[in-house]
């Protein structure tokens, strides 16, 4: 996908939509995979108006109704009502996976908070930036609740077991890929994109999301796994000259080969492998700097965190904690044993 236009797969998208994917691409600096969702929830949107409104044709399967005449007379006829019908629509009638016959009906509320963001941008954009609607249907469009599940992470005693297990041909690359996770709680995309440069002393600059970048301070562990891998690293192509992490291959390393050595050395370690992921390890670095006195401002810095309500999942984690440890007293259990009392109310 390439970065710098939506033309390749927004083809038969209107005008108005490319411009705003490109608007988000270029100007707000969303990635290539977040502009290209948009796309993909802004056409079921209108896709679905056009069926119900009666403007596409006749039998035509929803998945292959063209959206390329939508115009701006059409976006001005849109409503809030609209947009309620075509969530309901989602989340009762739309199939999960619209390829498979029985993969079920109605998507979870965290897709449709998904495409919500969708509208909502695009609505703004024609009103506040591109001045194309004097009125916004969306404004008060809310989204669903979205029950957010505490993070998986490893216990100190499971990451030490995992650092301690890494072994193979390319052990000091691994070792220093886990230990820049666990330390440092970079995204996988983060950790992939590192170069050379980006190391300066004990920091190390991060390109995060919206190509927002971060200076990250690194700790003994990591200059120490750091001075270890550099001189097994491997020469790279030259196109690829400048990267920090390298496979075997002479390329970059991906980040699907990441995501593959974490489970590999996870299992190795003999850990719930299945389970286990790069942004696991994320959560794991989050939340022992949390549980071992980290604030909640500086942790949202470290992980780069837009917002705060992002970073405050971890409080909820050491709020389960807390739970975890009351439950684990000996006398957890102890019930009440019924008492006789004495005619004057002594016992």
């Amino acid at each position: 996908m390439k970065p710098d236009s939506v033309n390749h797969y927004a083809a038969d998208a209107p005008p108005l939509l490319r411009d705003f994917l490109n608007y988000m691409l270029t100007i707000r600096g969303r990635s290539a995979k977040t502009t290209h969702e948009y796309f993909l929830d802004l056409r079921t949107f209108f896709r679905y108006l056009k069926q119900q409104k009666g403007l596409s044709v006749a039998n035509t399967p929803f998945e292959q109704i063209e959206i390329d005449d939508i115009d701006l007379t059409f976006i001005r006829d849109i409503t809030l009502s609209d947009t309620y019908d075509y969530l309901a629509f989602m989340a009762q009638e739309r199939p999960r996976r619209p390829n498979s016959p029985a993969a079920g009906f109605g998507i979870s509320a965290a897709s449709r908070a998904r495409k919500i963001a969708a509208l909502r941008s695009f609505f703004k954009y024609l009103t506040d930036k591109a001045g194309l609607l004097e009125y916004n249907p969306v404004s008060n469009l809310e989204s669903p609740k979205v029950r957010k599940p505490l993070p998986r992470y490893l216990t100190a005693e499971d990451s030490l077991q995992l650092l301690e297990s890494v072994s193979g041909p390319f052990a000091e690359r691994d070792y220093c890929i886990l230990t820049l996770f666990l330390n440092c709680g970079m995204r996988v995309s983060e950790l992939a994109g590192l170069n050379l440069t980006d190391f300066q002393g004990d920091t190390v600059r991060v390109l995060g999301k919206g190509n927002k970048e971060r200076v990250l301070y690194l700790n003994d562990a990591c200059r120490a796994a750091i001075e270890a891998y550099l001189p097994t690293r491997i020469k790279p192509h030259d196109i690829d000259r400048h990267a920090f992490f390298v496979s075997r291959n002479r390329n970059r390393i991906s980040v699907q080969t990441v995501k593959w050595l974490v489970k590999k050395h996870v299992r190795e370690a003999g850990l719930d492998a299945e389970k286990m992921s790069p942004h696991k390890l994320r959560h794991t670095a989050a939340t022992l700097m949390y549980q071992n006195g980290v604030d909640i401002r500086s942790l949202q810095t470290i992980l780069g965190h837009d917002n705060l309500d992002t970073t405050m999942i971890y409080t909820h984690v050491e709020d389960a904690n807390l739970r975890a440890a009351t439950s684990k007293n000996p006398l957890a259990s102890v019930q009440p044993r019924e008492r006789k009392h004495t005619a004057d109310g002594d016992t």
